[in-house]
C-alpha cells in the first residue's frame, strides 16, 4: 500500500481536548483505521507541527477523504505528504 505523511497541529480546541483526553489520539487511531488507513507509525513533535504520522492507504482518494474528515472536526489542520520509497525513487530515474 501507498505510504503518505500526516502533519497536524493541533487547533486551540484539539490542544483542549488532548490536555483533558490524551488517550483520544489512540482513539482517532483506530476511528482512521476503520476509514482504511493504517498507522505505522506517530510521534508527537516540537516545532512547527504537533505530531507526524506515517499511514498506509490504499490510493490518494482514500487518504485525501480521511484528510478531509479530520480536519473538518475543526481540532487539528493537517498537511498530508505522499511518500516515495527512496529505493523506487532511484530506480524511476533509471528509467
Amino acid at each position: 500500500m501507498p505510504t503518505y505523511i500526516m502533519l497536524s497541529t493541533l487547533t486551540d480546541e484539539g490542544a483542549k481536548t488532548v490536555k483533558q483526553h490524551p488517550d483520544r489520539i489512540k482513539e482517532v487511531n483506530q476511528e482512521i483505521e476503520g476509514m482504511g488507513v493504517k498507522v505505522t507509525a506517530q510521534y508527537a513533535v516540537l516545532g512547527q507541527y504537533d505530531f507526524v504520522n506515517i499511514v498506509e492507504a490504499k490510493d490518494n482518494e482514500t487518504i485525501a477523504r480521511v484528510s478531509a474528515e479530520l480536519a473538518s472536526r475543526g481540532s487539528i489542520k493537517i498537511q498530508t505528504l505522499a511518500a516515495i520509497p527512496i529505493a523506487d525513487f532511484i530506480a524511476s530515474l533509471k528509467r
